[in-house]
């Protein structure tokens, strides 16, 4: 049974009080209701949580880790509670079209969340964190008075980590999950191959990691770069590595989805296995700034430097569907994602055009462009994906020759892909470069080496996934949008979360709250709390796009 909460009745009776403390949550939710009046519930290490409830011991969990962690205590937790002093987790229907909607309210005798689900209630204890004062110094943690009614407008809401050109070790993409699931959204796209390295363990192949996942150094300064560091670099996840991320995910309701790319971007697999490419005897193309080792070396090389490079998978040649039919059945097995990522972007078709086997191919089908050849390759593919009992996604590349029967489309190169998409009736993951890449500098006096580009933070709020040209039956393929951190000029965790931060909360807010409800002004307001709780927990962030507008 829900908790009687304060009324706006009740409170328009109360005069002559101190006006209640500020909420500012982010991303903004749905409803926010507040008395006129100061009024704190104070949660110390005597309050207890009631499960009222099966399935809510994630939401608990996570909940007394980050008490532990910042406050240094944590709660009991019962199924029944004479106890005043209470946090009540629950479930109620909420009949939403989006999965995880949440109820919290706060009174003088306690704290009320109701999900509609396992992920509604443990939405309603990231709310709940937000409340939280952005200290230790206290024992007894104020929470104002507060109804909060919220749930998100789209499915998909992802950020997605590029760890090809810079590997970054697990405990890291732990503690990337947890900010994801601390902003509401609920995929991690985790890019897991490029030119630059191969970073997933697969059993069959030991070379891709034993080869494919090392380089002999990487370019300084920015593309092509002054010279070459000459420090080896590289990393990988085992499986079982992989498996403990997984489970961790899981219990914060985050969705992994892996990327495996192809048939560009495969110098790395290349190097471990040159039989996978069309001229598996022609070297690698060195930039004059390799590192000395590669310099010395013949044959193929893991790539160093950045951009697109002209050695891909050859698709001309039956053994190369079998190694990646063979990679895709351990990467299947390993991620219960319902999806899987295929890349399918900047695929150069110079070597498909010169390789006999190619063209062979080409005329065997009666395809006339190489870019026909790609459609067949993705096409093939996503026939073995479908095989696995999963649904393939890939850049919108792949709508290049032919879009394959069942895929979904990822919009980066503006939003023409994703339109084309829809209005072929396929599911869209909107994330064009020109609102969701936080490889791009944030401040036109950006002091930190990046890729290039500007996207203010406001530029990042001002924008909407489903494009007005879109009828509202072709709307409804829009999932939703993440953002894209490509680590070329990203070497370490704080520069990751330099670049994330504050922008994450702008494309949180994009993703979950009404659009009727966004107001940048607003936002910036409830910004100023987050900066708070960011220092609070030891987070990065650049205050640079509070600096700048999207007009300038």
């Amino acid at each position: 049974m829900r908790l009687k909460t304060i009324t706006i009745a009740l409170v328009s009776l109360i005069t002559g009080g101190i006006r209640a403390q500020e909420v500012n949550i982010i991303p903004q939710p749905v409803s926010v209701k507040q008395p006129g009046m100061a009024a704190n519930f104070n949660i110390t290490n005597a309050t207890v949580i009631v499960l009222e409830g099966n399935g809510m011991e994630n939401s608990v969990s996570f909940f007394n880790d980050y008490l532990d962690r910042f406050y240094h205590f944590k709660l009991k937790v019962e199924k029944n509670s004479t106890s005043k002093n209470v946090i009540h987790l629950n479930y109620e229907r909420m009949d939403k079209t989006v999965a995880g909607a949440y109820h919290l309210s706060v009174r003088n005798n306690g704290i009320y969340i109701a999900g509609d689900n396992e992920t509604g209630v443990f939405y309603g204890i990231q709310t709940l964190i937000q409340l939280l004062p952005a200290n230790a110094t206290n024992t007894k943690l104020g929470i104002p008075y507060v109804v909060i009614d919220d749930y998100p407008r789209f499915g998909y809401r992802g950020l997605m980590l590029d760890v090809g050109r810079h590997f970054f070790p697990v405990e890291f993409i732990k503690s990337y999950i947890d900010l994801i699931a601390m902003h509401k959204m609920n995929t991690f796209h985790w890019h897991l191959t490029d030119d630059q390295g191969w970073r997933i363990e697969i059993k069959k192949y030991p070379r891709l990691t034993e080869v494919g996942a090392w380089r002999n150094g990487t370019v300084i300064g920015h593309f092509p770069g002054t010279a070459s560091d000459n420090k080896k670099h590289g990393g990988f996840y085992t499986q079982e590595e992989v498996k403990d991320v997984i489970a961790y995910a899981k219990k914060r309701y985050v969705t992994i989805l892996p990327e495996i790319e192809m048939p560009g971007h495969a110098s790395a697999a290349i190097a471990a296995y040159p039989w996978l490419s069309c001229f598996s005897n022609e070297p690698t193309k060195n930039s004059p700034n390799a590192a000395d080792a590669t310099k010395a070396a013949t044959g193929k090389q893991v790539q160093e430097t950045w951009g697109v490079f002209e050695d891909v998978f050859c698709a001309g040649n039956d053994s190369v569907f079998t190694f990646l039919q063979d990679v895709l059945t351990e990467v299947t097995a390993l991620f219960p994602s319902s999806y899987v990522h295929v890349g399918g972007d900047e695929c150069p078709k110079t070597n498909w055009k010169r390789c006999p086997k190619c063209q062979a191919r080409m005329k065997l089908l009666g395809l006339k462009t190489e870019h026909e050849l790609q459609s067949y390759f993705v096409q093939r593919m996503e026939k073995f994906v479908n095989s696995k009992k999963k649904k393939m996604i890939g850049w919108d590349e792949i709508l290049e020759g032919g879009l394959a029967p069942n895929a979904t489309v990822m919009s980066w190169r503006g939003e023409k892909g994703g339109i084309e998409a829809a209005k072929q009736n396929h599911d869209v993951i909107m994330t064009p470069t020109t609102y969701v890449y936080f490889d791009y500098a944030q401040s036109k006096l950006e002091d930190s080496l990046v890729i290039g580009g500007y996207l203010p933070m406001e530029k990042v709020y001002g924008y909407e996934p489903i494009p007005a040209v879109l009828t509202t039956a072709q709307g409804k393929h829009i999932m939703g949008g993440q953002s894209n951190i490509w680590t070329e000029y990203m070497d370490n965790a704080g520069k990751v979360q330099y670049m994330i931060f504050p922008r994450v909360d702008a494309l949180c807010e994009v993703l979950w709250s009404p659009k009727e409800k966004r107001n940048y002004k607003d936002f910036e307001t409830r910004l100023q709390s987050q900066f708070k709780r960011y220092d609070f927990q030891g987070i990065h962030y650049s205050k640079a796009s509070l600096e700048t507008s999207a007009t300038q």
